[in-house]
């Protein structure tokens, strides 16, 4: 790779990067044709880009962003492929169905929201990780349970009302 091309591919790892807060990296490497593909086909489904990067580009990609990735650049060791989402547990599920069926991908860590993760024990976590929508729903029930208690409470009561009345 030529200098221009590096300073070019630098770049768009820094606009990559500072278009969101979810970047998770793993490595990938030893796929077959066929499971990388499969791979490939699950994130795209999943609103997933995943894209193989060199680690130097992306360290300095990380040096130039805004956002701080703490210790994440140390992980970048080996192969490494980002895996950059809307949704922040959608990445670690895609990670955690194919750990199914083999070993890798390997998590080596993520960046969720200025939140640094570090390791494959991770995983577990980052996949259950509730997203902004469904933190939404949770709370929107919450709020609406104690109203619907309070109303089936008077219907009910009414109900029970109208009977004694009849009688």
């Amino acid at each position: 790779m030529t200098r221009e091309e590096k300073s070019i591919a630098i770049e768009d790892l820094t606009a990559q990067l500072a278009g969101t807060n979810i970047v998770y990296i793993a490595d990938i490497s030893g796929l077959n044709a066929d499971t990388t593909s499969k791979l490939r086909r699950a994130c795209f489904k999943a609103g997933i880009k995943l894209e193989v990067v060199k680690n130097t580009l992306l360290v300095k990609a990380m040096e130039v962003s805004e956002n701080e990735y703490g210790d994440l650049p140390t992980v970048l060791t080996g192969n490494s492929a980002i895996l950059i989402s809307d949704v922040a547990n959608a990445p670690g599920k895609i990670i955690k169905d194919f750990r199914k069926k083999s070993a890798k991908p390997v998590l080596k860590g993520a960046y969720i929201n200025a939140e640094v993760y570090i390791g494959d024990d991770q995983l577990d976590a980052l996949s259950t990780i509730k997203s902004k929508e469904e933190l939404i729903g949770e709370l929107i029930g919450l709020l609406q349970s104690p109203a619907q208690r309070i109303i089936a409470a008077l219907q009910n009561k009414f109900a029970g009302e109208e009977q004694a009345e009849e009688a």
